[in-house]
């Protein structure tokens, strides 16, 4: 199964129960994408990272983070839509999931649906497949608010596993922020302090603000910015290291290679040779 809608503006929204065999659907470049395993398991390989996801679990992921399916032992559906049908970072104060659900790093969010949960984001998949069938002048807004219903219960049921209760609330909304922030300037900007006056905070503010949300320090998180671009460049394009040096913003080089050793344990050349071995 798979169901499409193409605006005059470049824009897209798909449901498939079959990305896997989905290949234009792959080649298409920007598109954020819900895996949602209904049955079974599947196994998957992002940004070079295995996993296995079981029934009722659910990622989100963006158009930065490489996909690839190892091995599919049960069903699952996939929802996938770019910026030109819905634009997350426009229309943030509707849905509140950039920076959380969807950011550039390697810290995904993934999260197991219970009964109520699994009921709730099966009205809004069966009401999706429905108005795909329909073809009036109102179609396409009422896709754009099934997605954002989707997006919405998403970002809910990840932020309740979270526990960002009502008191959490605005620690939590600095820290989409920073997310989103990093994930604009982490070429240019490689400090905690160039973010906290971005944010009119002090340093020690957000590490508070990350400590009581349970997340990595804001000083991490930059890093693992960088490191998620890092290993992707390496990963999935010929540059040599001094070119990714240049397209990371540090000064050379050998100040590059420190920095991926002490982050990885490994040489730029070595992870490099070490994944292609793999493969």
């Amino acid at each position: 199964m798979l169901q499409q809608y193409h605006t005059k503006l470049k824009g897209t929204l798909a449901l498939t129960d079959s990305y896997l065999t989905e290949k234009a659907l792959q080649r298409e470049k920007g598109l954020y994408k819900f895996i949602w395993v209904r049955n079974g398991s599947i196994t998957v390989e992002i940004d070079h990272q295995e996993m296995v996801l079981i029934k009722d679990e659910v990622i989100s992921l963006t158009h930065l983070q490489h996909l690839e399916f190892k091995s599919i032992d049960g069903e699952y559906l996939t929802l996938l839509f770019n910026s030109n049908f819905y634009c997350i970072y426009g229309n943030d104060h509707e849905v509140s999931c950039s920076g959380f659900l969807f950011n550039g790093s390697s810290h995904l969010i993934r999260f197991m649906l219970n009964e109520q949960e699994r009921k709730e984001l099966d009205t809004i998949t069966e009401a999706l497949e429905n108005e795909f069938t329909v073809t009036d002048s109102l179609q396409e807004e009422m896709l754009r608010i099934l997605l954002k219903r989707f997006i919405i219960q998403c970002t809910r049921i990840a932020r309740n596993r979270m526990n960002i209760t009502r008191k959490k609330e605005s620690g939590f909304e600095i820290v989409r922020q920073y997310y989103n922030l990093v994930d604009e300037h982490f070429r240019t900007k490689k400090q905690v302090q160039d973010y906290a006056d971005m944010l009119h905070k002090s340093p020690k503010t957000l590490s508070n603000i990350f400590s009581t949300c349970k997340l990595p320090s804001p000083l991490r998180v930059i890093h693992e910015r960088v490191e998620a671009e890092a290993k992707r460049l390496l990963l999935y394009s010929n540059k040599s290291a001094k070119e990714i040096a240049d397209i990371l913003g540090f000064e050379d080089q050998a100040s590059f290679s420190r920095f991926f050793k002490n982050i990885t344990g490994q040489s730029a050349v070595q992870f490099r040779n070490t994944q292609e071995g793999k493969n």
